[in-house]
């Protein structure tokens, strides 16, 4: 009965007029930043962070979750039509549903993809409602101890189970942590590697870092790139899947939806690594796996289940345990810092309006989404020829204008503009950009339990493994470097990172 309760205070707050508009605004924009290749949620979560500041949190979070799983949806209108995925979770959307468009099926093929993704994603939700409130019960157990250990093996697990060189990952993981020491000692009063500039003495802004990293460099990236695009030209009709294209798909979305729903709640997990694991589950489930390739409705049906699925579930580890599962998640916390909410298990205690308002808003998220998609999919196609030397310019100038209004100083604008620099010299050497956040973001929290164990134990730090629950977190982040350090399972997990 509580659940019940929960879910509908989650719609009243979901209903509310504003809340309405900004999932709308959300969904909407998530879309178009799918369809357009190269811009991921990511990046455009990164650069509207800044507009942020003037919305209610409940308003503000249901905009920013429309948009990311709003780009799950976008993103496989171009993989479909176009053969370029529009969001990183959709290149595997790209093999079969590319060659469904050459066959003249392309309307069957973003069917598939708007119905699997909207089936998806409810389950998904459901399963986030159930477990939101036995894992935030569990977490409220949770002393200094047990947090600093689950962030640490979330953190390993993270770089363990992304795409990268797993050195690299932690390399740049220790990095994010030592930039989150920049500013004020809460205990001292210190100031830390601040070099005297006051602007560095709150430390780091989180947005400006953020923006230039992902957002300002990525732009950079993609303005090197051809502006020609190999269209499909048939006219895209018939749009209803046949009886014996729901006898294949139906199966892909119910194995992908599954798969989605638990890779999505693991660090490093979410719509990436679920679409690709799905892909793989059907091809060897498959009774003609040679169809796959060719035009193979499964290899359309089950991924796009997936990544919708894994897109949403990796809000549970952030609101019931305050543990990002992968970089969005880790912009999702700047968000909620922004209008002081520390992700955890007091999110459900002390802002049950927020929090269940955010789970109903995803219901009717992809509600708009299925009626997005595909009555307006010419419109998205059409999108696609906008050059852009003509669009990325007019993108930088508004966000360059977004983070001067977060203090109405130039600092952070400029500030923005050497983490650009900093992080298109990290495209260039293939050096993964989303552990340095997570790692930034952990940081602090990292920082303060670990401190606050350390003056409960009177300075022992042996009693972190007197806790059986934070000796077993850190035994099991010790055995997963151990396991990636052994030749064979290196070679599986590049050889699996590459397919």
């Amino acid at each position: 009965m509580d659940l019940f309760h929960n879910l509908a205070v989650g719609f009243a707050t979901a209903a509310q007029p504003a809340n309405l508009l900004y999932a709308f605004f959300g969904c909407l924009l998530g879309t178009l930043i799918g369809v357009l290749p190269g811009l991921g949620p990511l990046a455009t979560i990164a650069m509207l962070l800044p507009i942020t500041y003037a919305l209610q949190p409940d308003a503000a979070l249901i905009m920013l979750a429309g948009i990311y799983y709003g780009a799950q949806y976008g993103g496989s209108t171009t993989a479909i039509v176009v053969n370029l995925p529009g969001e990183s979770s959709s290149v595997v959307t790209t093999i079969d549903g590319y060659q469904m468009a050459k066959q003249g099926r392309a309307g069957v093929a973003l069917a598939t993809a708007a119905i699997g993704s909207f089936f998806a994603g409810c389950v998904a939700t459901l399963a986030l409602a159930a477990l939101a409130g036995p894992l935030t019960a569990t977490a409220l157990l949770f002393g200094p101890k047990e947090f600093f250990a689950l962030m640490i093996l979330g953190l390993i697990l993270a770089s363990v189970l992304s795409s990268g060189p797993f050195i690299e990952g932690i390399g740049m993981v220790v990095l994010g942590m030592l930039l989150s020491l920049v500013g004020t000692d809460l205990n001292s009063g210190s100031q830390r590697f601040a070099f005297g500039i006051p602007q560095l003495f709150d430390g780091l802004d989180f947005v400006p870092l953020a923006m230039g990293i992902f957002g300002f460099a990525e732009i950079v990236k993609n303005l090197e790139q051809d502006d020609k695009l190999s269209l499909v030209t048939q006219k895209i009709t018939n749009l209803f899947p046949t009886r014996d294209d729901f006898r294949r798909m139906v199966p892909a979305m119910l194995r992908g939806t599954a798969l989605g729903t638990l890779l999505g709640v693991l660090p490093g997990g979410g719509a990436v690594l679920s679409s690709f694991a799905s892909y793989t589950l059907e091809k060897k489930l498959s009774r003609h796996p040679e169809q796959f390739g060719k035009g193979a409705i499964e290899g359309v049906a089950g991924p796009e289940s997936a990544n919708n699925a894994g897109a949403q579930t990796s809000f549970i580890p952030l609101l019931t345990l305050g543990v990002p599962s992968n970089v969005v998640m880790a912009l999702m916390v700047g968000a909620m810092n922004i209008h002081n909410i520390h992700p955890g298990p007091e999110v459900m205690t002390k802002n049950p309006t927020l929090f269940w308002g955010l789970i109903a808003s995803m219901w009717v998220g992809n509600l708009m989404l299925l009626i997005l998609n595909l009555p307006l999919v010419g419109l998205w196609v059409k999108l696609l020829t906008i050059p852009y030397r003509y669009l990325f310019p007019a993108i930088m100038v508004f966000c360059s204008i977004g983070v001067y209004s977060i203090n109405s100083g130039t600092f952070e604008v400029y500030e923005a503009a050497v983490f650009c620099v900093f992080g298109y010299v990290l495209i260039k050497l293939q050096l993964p950009a989303a552990p340095l956040l997570l790692g930034l973001v952990l940081g602090p929290a990292i920082e303060e339990n670990f401190r606050r164990a350390m003056v409960l134990s009177r300075g022992d730090a042996t009693a972190l493994l007197t806790s059986p629950i934070s000796a077993g977190l850190l035994a099991a982040a010790a055995v997963a470097i151990l396991l990636i350090m052994l030749p064979t399972i290196r070679a599986r997990r590049e050889e699996a990172l590459q397919e």
